[in-house]
């Protein structure tokens, strides 16, 4: 079942270009593509600001009747859409106690919204179900996904315009996105960074989801990257400098050891790994 339908999502061309998630796509395409997009307006002198969001329970809060909606949209009909509704409804689970003479079992309870964890296709529904997410930009901003990972790039060449035409529109589209597919953000993973030059300095916006303000940082966490504001790349080079000393240590207490071909083994999934993550030239 999992094979048709991605041939199905492939051949109609239906997942979101801007989606990197789940796909082969890495993350390190992800974090360019968000990268040249900040730099792009900073060349241009505007001002451009990043939310980034990350979505609260994912995986468990995805409303069974939306997403049978959203794949009857994408052309997923028939056969191939009943089977993927008898597999998301009328599904049980239990919670089982081993202890070393008996085991006890919770009541039978039936699991009403999410996908499957742990399941081949739980990831490839989900996409389906914020595969529409895209749409709330507009010229103003641009958006990149990685499966919940969601991040915006939010521009404006007024700066007058730039927090209430710019930075509070968009948000106000993602309260209504979110709200519509029954979703909420997980706050304290969501942040906004205010992106200037070296010679610049980042201004303090009053961002609102609902009642809770979005926190402004100076720098923030995007797919095993640390940005920060200047996009300098300090944070981050400070970030796996201990990683890069702790596999050095590693690698020269156990050179005495190993052969050379095992030592560079080490070397690649240790030291060169994440010393070269994010670079994709």
């Amino acid at each position: 079942m999992y094979d048709r339908l991605l041939k199905h999502i492939e051949t109609n061309n239906i997942l979101a270009f801007e989606q990197f998630g789940f796909r082969t796509s890495s993350t390190e395409k992800a974090s360019y593509k968000l990268n040249d997009d900040i730099l792009n307006v900073l060349k241009n002198r505007m001002m451009v600001g990043g939310i980034f969001c990350d979505i609260q329970k994912a995986f468990d809060c995805i409303n069974h009747n939306i997403l049978l909606t959203k794949l009857e949209v994408y052309g997923i009909t028939e056969i191939i859409y009943k089977l993927l509704k008898s597999y998301l409804k009328g599904r049980y689970q239990r919670g089982v106690l081993n202890n070393y003479s008996y085991s006890s079992y919770s009541n039978w309870g039936e699991t009403r919204p999410g996908v499957p964890q742990q399941s081949i296709l739980g990831p490839l529904l989900f996409l389906l179900y914020i595969n529409d997410l895209p749409q709330i930009t507009n010229e103003n901003s641009k958006i990149v996904l990685f499966a919940d990972d969601t991040s915006m790039v939010i521009t404006n060449p007024n700066p007058l315009n730039f927090e209430k035409k710019s930075v509070h529109k968009i948000i106000q589209d993602i309260n209504e996105w979110y709200n519509t597919n029954l979703l909420s953000l997980n706050l304290d993973k969501t942040h906004f960074v205010h992106f200037v030059t070296k010679n610049s300095s980042s201004i303090d916006l009053n961002i609102m989801h609902g009642n809770n303000k979005i926190a402004n940082v100076y720098n923030t966490k995007f797919l095993g990257l640390t940005l920060d504001n200047t996009l300098s790349w300090r944070t981050h080079i400070n970030t796996i400098i201990p990683k890069l000393s702790s596999a050095s240590f590693a690698l020269t207490v156990v050179k005495p050891f190993l052969s050379l071909d095992s030592l560079k083994m080490l070397y690649y999934s240790y030291f060169h790994s994440a010393m070269t993550y994010g670079l994709i030239f």
